[in-house]
């Protein structure tokens, strides 16, 4: 075994390139050809291959350093002579191309606009993207489909789920209530008034965002959007009283732009046994509220096990309905750690009459008496079981295949992803793409980061989506909240890590609240003693996990979260406490030896 430098080999002339991106760590082991870090120039993006293979022992960059010909990347434990390569030239690329890039079509008619950008899609990260440019001073327009800006998130997601969640929460809080002498009478739910008050907020967030774009002069243009050369898109117009219900009206316009951003977000994935029926809905459908003879539904399937199907569950039960679930996985709620989940699943365990993990849907008949299921698997019941509704929440798709992408020479994957590099470029330099259409996680708030990166990116500037963490938060109750590396993901990586769990049973403020199930747990690289994950679960936990994102993000360890002053008595210094545990110093837990 010998140490090697792994140094910057010629990079056709370059000096002092920004470093972007650094693929390693002390500790990795790299083969020959593996990317070590990415460097731009004003032209183009370049990965910096490993000239040996061996294990990384120091690294001597970061990302924001600038580096030459002949610069120190890092120091390798070579596995041997034999391992070695003669240094070769980078080749610039835009993007790490995986799927094979098609030709641009060739559009030779008139445009009815012109723009510096063009966003096609109105969701989170699409208005942000086009708000953000315009706030460059660009000319930005918006194509969207529908009549209202917001996407899936606002209009039949985040928004209108949390509006339903909320009400069930109070439903729930005021029956628990009657063990402190306070009683309340049964509630009398309005299902009208209740949808009422869901479209109302809708509304209100809507006719906001339509405000700021006038504010800031971006054009609404309604209408499917579909590329048709490398600088133009055709839009067919549409007209909708619905969201996610429009319809063509047979005129078209076409608009060019310098810039565009695919913006074009996910779709619900249909299996293809499940037969058309009002009573087997997705996620959309379970928001409308639907009721049979005037009633809801008192028997439900949920048809896998996330988050989205987890929480309108949760509303339906608290609605009145008994539920089922099925997961083709071993748990319910994946990339959560397990013992986040099970204080969920022992606070829920009242809603269910069966929860089959392991085990697939089968076949689905609807009859007129209910909609009959048959199920295979671990947990399965040997007979269909009879449902009033089937909530379909298996996953969602992306649309990178509905917007025409390839006729501007995007490269789109089989399954209708478009890859992006770390600026949100496509391998067609001028044209970016952001939000679930570049993969997971499928989020709203990935999405409006990636959007106001693009967004910099149209206007000139050298901005990069760099986010070391994306947090996940399911608002079921008790929510449950993480984020960066999980136990699961540690034991699967071989990542030595260190734990400590502040339990809520020690809160104050959660004792108080009558609320004491949850924990706070923190996760720390065994060596350098920083913070890389942690999780929530309890009341607010979603409202929590920002904090833990930020400790990730500045590189914080138990230290520096131990010693920050929280308020008390919250939920949020739970946090703080966690970190104290995890120095041995916590005076709110029984005594522990202090660590030095």
């Amino acid at each position: 075994m010998m140490t090697i430098e792994l140094k910057v080999p010629d990079i056709g002339g370059h000096e002092n390139v920004d470093i972007i991106a650094v693929e390693i760590k002390v500790g990795d082991t790299v083969e020959l050809e593996q990317t070590l870090i990415t460097l731009e120039t004003d032209k183009a993006t370049m990965d910096v291959p490993a000239t040996h293979a061996g294990v990384i022992k120091e690294v001597k960059v970061k990302v924001g350093d600038k580096i030459s010909e002949g610069g120190v990347i890092a120091l390798v434990e070579a596995a041997g002579a034999s391992e070695t390569k003669q240094p070769e030239s980078p080749k610039p690329v835009e993007i790490k191309q995986e799927t094979p890039a098609p030709q641009a079509a060739s559009f030779s008619g008139s445009a009815d606009a012109e723009y510096d950008v063009v966003v096609l899609g109105g969701g989170p990260g699409g208005y942000s993207a086009a708000f953000a440019a315009a706030d460059e001073g660009l000319k930005v327009a918006i194509v969207e489909q529908y009549s209202t800006l917001g996407g899936v998130c606002l209009n039949v997601g985040c928004i209108p789920s949390k509006a339903l969640l909320h009400n069930a929460a109070v439903i729930d809080e005021v029956k628990h209530l009657a063990a402190n002498g306070i009683k309340y009478p049964e509630p009398e739910i309005d299902i009208d008034q209740l949808r009422g008050y869901k479209e109302k907020v809708i509304g209100k967030l809507t006719g906001g965002l339509a405000g700021m774009a006038k504010a800031r002069k971006v054009d609404l243009i309604q209408g499917f959007g579909k590329f048709v050369g490398a600088n133009h898109i055709e839009v067919a117009l549409t007209e909708s009283t619905q969201y996610e219900h429009a319809s063509e009206t047979g005129a078209k316009k076409t608009v060019q732009f310098k810039n565009a951003i695919i913006a074009v977000g996910s779709r619900v994935v249909n299996l293809p046994f499940i037969p058309k029926d009002p009573r087997i809905v997705d996620s959309t459908g379970a928001l409308e509220l639907r009721t049979q003879n005037g009633k809801l539904p008192e028997k439900m399937l949920v048809i896998g096990g996330g988050i989205i199907g987890l929480e309108m569950g949760t509303v339906y039960s608290t609605l009145g309905a008994r539920l089922d679930v099925v997961e083709m996985m071993d748990g319910l709620m994946q990339g959560a750690d397990r013992d986040l989940v099970k204080v969920w699943e022992k606070m829920n365990a009242h809603r269910f009459d069966n929860i089959m993990t392991n085990t697939k849907t089968v076949a689905v008949e609807a009859k007129e008496d209910g909609i009959y299921v048959t199920f295979e698997g671990e947990k399965a019941p040997k007979e269909p079981q009879k449902y009033d509704l089937v909530l379909v929440a298996a996953g969602r798709a992306p649309n990178g295949k509905l917007c025409g992408a390839e006729n501007a020479g995007v490269a789109v994957t089989e399954r209708g992803f478009i890859e992006v590099d770390k600026q949100q470029r496509t391998n067609v330099p001028h044209i970016y793409a952001i939000g679930d259409v570049v993969g997971q996680p499928m989020l709203a708030h990935k999405a409006v980061h990636e959007g106001h990166v693009a967004a910099e990116n149209c206007a000139g500037h050298k901005a990069y989506f760099d986010a070391r963490v994306i947090p996940g938060v399911a608002y079921t109750d008790p929510e449950v909240a993480w984020v960066g590396v999980t136990e699961e993901i540690a034991k699967r990586d071989g990542i030595k890590i260190t734990k400590s769990v502040f339990p809520w049973a020690a809160s104050g403020r959660a004792i108080a609240n009558g609320r004491d199930e949850g924990f706070t747990k923190l996760i720390f690289d065994a060596e350098t003693g920083r913070i890389i994950g942690g999780g929530i679960v309890g009341t607010h936990a979603g409202d929590m996990i920002g904090e833990i994102c930020l400790a990730i993000e500045m590189g914080c360890d138990a230290e520096d979260i131990g010693k920050t002053i929280h308020p008390h008595p919250t939920l949020g210094e739970s946090i703080g406490m966690a970190a104290e545990v995890a120095l041995g110093v916590c005076t709110d837990l029984p005594p522990q030896r202090k660590k030095k």
